[in-house]
């Protein structure tokens, strides 16, 4: 999928935090008012204890009162409730992104499906320096998972950019597994030399979400906003965002962060758009507007084929008339052809594709 028409509908804030419970916020905001949420809810942990290294230190654990539950009854019920109206204020062509860890993320994902969410990936966060298992008694947790979803399996124009993630990755095709380190070093934010949050996310893998499904102008509503990770990520790409956050702690220091963000110029956040997200250019059109005129002979590359442009843009060769496509699969005698990519034209004794004469087109379009 590729770049979208704008759906029109109701607008809910933007550029905020909205302070308190995030379900009480979530059934505030106006139906079909967002266009992508990411969420990074509390995990659940299930921690029992203090957590030590070797050599007997306390280890930083997330022990956070926001992430207990007294029961997994309880944790799918308060599941449930910010899903269900996440789903209500998503747009029918936005798409939601829920990560968890190995504690809660398959809870998480019978949510997900049971309310009618379509699950697009799953995408495994690999972390190139997780922390390690300190008693030895497992193996090293080394990743979490995020979920990503349209609204429903009949909801089919989200925003995918894939020809941006894959200049992303050195035109390969971005794979569902993400190798990224954990956010440490000068990223990681601290209030009085502690931790400003226990689970702040890397605006790397923000980044990489915010970049393949939206849009710039979009809204990307995180329900759990913490410091703010995702706003940053959000500003800096030119994108509106909404957070909804209780924690006044958070607030604090997410309010400060953001207030440092530049956005991109709008040339900066011009990314590589999908071939089939390009305005459609039929042959006529180069010819019309006297890129090529009546009369002119296209060859192959290889100067083996030829034939002559008419006036409505169809091609003549000895034997038989058609669009440029048809004729380059019959001097062929193959089953299809692109005749953009096979036609070529000379310039001062080199065949250049016809393919440069609809670019030329196309960017006048943009």
């Amino acid at each position: 999928m590729a770049r979208r028409t704008k759906q029109p509908g109701p607008s809910a804030p933007s550029d905020t935090i909205l302070r308190g419970d995030c379900i009480e916020h979530l059934k505030a905001l106006p139906d079909r008012s967002v266009d992508v949420i990411f969420a990074d809810p509390p995990y659940n942990m299930q921690l029992s204890g203090d957590l030590r290294r070797p050599n007997n230190s306390k280890v930083d654990a997330v022990d956070d009162h926001w992430d207990k539950f007294d029961t997994f009854e309880a944790y799918d019920q308060f599941t449930r409730a910010w899903l269900g109206e996440a789903r209500r204020i998503l747009k029918d062509d936005g798409t939601i992104w829920v990560i968890g860890s190995y504690h809660n993320i398959f809870r998480v994902g019978a949510a997900v499906q049971d309310l009618g969410f379509w699950i697009l990936n799953d995408v495994i966060w690999r972390k190139n320096n997780p922390m390690p298992n300190f008693r030895g008694r497992r193996f090293t947790n080394a990743h979490e998972t995020m979920i990503w979803c349209a609204k429903s399996q009949n909801h089919k124009r989200y925003t995918f950019n894939y020809e941006a993630m894959k200049a992303l990755n050195e035109d390969l095709q971005m794979r569902s597994d993400w190798l990224l380190p954990i956010c440490s070093g000068r990223e990681r934010l601290k209030v009085d030399g502690e931790k400003a949050h226990t689970t702040q996310k890397p605006e790397a893998l923000l980044y990489r979400v915010i970049l393949s499904s939206t849009n710039p102008g979009d809204l990307v509503l995180d329900p759990f906003f913490g410091t703010g990770t995702t706003g940053a990520v959000a500003k800096r790409l030119g994108r509106r965002y909404l957070g909804i956050e209780r924690e006044e702690k958070y607030i604090n220091v997410a309010e400060q962060r953001l207030a440092q963000v530049i956005p991109m110029s709008p040339e900066q956040l011009e990314v590589t758009r999908s071939k089939k997200s390009e305005p459609r250019i039929p042959f006529g059109w180069v010819v019309e507007r006297g890129l090529l005129t009546a009369g002119d002979i296209l060859t192959d590359r290889a100067k083996r084929y030829a034939a002559k442009v008419r006036a409505d843009g169809s091609l003549v060769c000895t034997d038989a008339t058609g669009s440029i496509h048809r004729i380059g699969a019959h001097v062929q005698g193959a089953d299809a052809c692109n005749g953009w990519t096979f036609w070529h034209f000379d310039v001062e004794g080199k065949p250049v594709p016809i393919d440069v004469l609809r670019q030329k087109l196309r960017a006048e379009l943009n």
